[in-house]
């Protein structure tokens, strides 16, 4: 028996880094996994890559930064899958450590229209057929931008902050209807949003890898483990929390 056996699960982000990782080791389980990204053709990869595993995955052409899209994929998800009982909030982008003076306007609205109100957005269009399926699990991707300073740049910073806060409301709001809501705030990962920033050399992500105890980046993987053990009965009496990973990043 899977942990997730029977159970329908939506991962945004889901073409790539720590939301593919999180697709093969939820199917892995059990989960028919439904990806949802941006990219119709790293969907399609994304999904064999599941599928060569013996999983059972559909894709979702999406951006969750637009309310219609996302309703769209919503609706196109319970054709596809049935009740979504398991979603995980992944999409997200960077700022490449931007200080506020060199974040314009257009900037501050991309990062936080992907990675705050896409949450919102996705949440709010999957929450109500969970709560009909009698319950669920959500699990949101953070970060340690989302509890200290240095972890991204003003927007992305900001952006997690909120996440955590919405986190928080979620699992305090729907806890008593069947609803666990917890995040994952990982340090530096190895994903192909981040490889160009970490080949470069960037000075504040390079200095505080080399830091932290873990000495090395984190892989996939490794958050992929903590995502499947939020969404499963594992972790039953998690509600609100936020699952540090980060190599040791946040004692030093």
């Amino acid at each position: 028996m899977g942990k997730l056996d029977g159970r329908t699960a939506v991962i945004t982000g889901g073409a790539s880094g720590i939301g593919l990782a999180s697709a093969r080791r939820f199917a892995a389980e059990g989960a028919t996994v439904v990806l949802w990204d941006l990219n119709a053709e790293s969907l399609a990869l994304a999904a064999k890559e599941v599928e060569n595993d013996g999983g059972t995955a559909h894709v979702v052409e999406v951006d969750v930064s637009r309310r219609d899209s996302v309703e769209a994929a919503a609706a196109r998800t319970a054709e596809l899958a049935g009740a979504v009982t398991v979603l995980m909030n992944n999409a997200g982008i960077l700022d490449d450590y931007a200080p506020i003076l060199e974040t314009d306007e257009d900037l501050w609205d991309r990062i936080i229209g992907v990675n705050l109100t896409g949450v919102y957005r996705v949440t709010r269009a999957l929450l109500p057929a969970m709560l009909d399926a009698g319950g669920g699990t959500i699990v949101n991707t953070c970060s340690i931008a989302g509890l200290v300073a240095g972890g991204g740049g003003t927007a992305y910073t900001s952006s997690k902050h909120g996440v955590l806060g919405l986190t928080r409301q979620l699992a305090f709001d729907y806890g008593q209807q069947g609803i666990r809501v917890n995040c994952i705030c990982p340090g530096a990962v190895e994903t192909g949003m981040t490889k160009e920033l970490f080949a470069a050399g960037e000075a504040a992500v390079m200095d505080s890898v080399n830091s932290v105890p873990a000495g090395r980046y984190a892989q996939p993987e490794e958050l992929a483990n903590l995502a499947l053990f939020l969404a499963s009965e594992d972790s039953s009496f998690s509600h609100g929390a936020a699952f540090v990973a980060d190599g040791g990043w946040t004692i030093r």
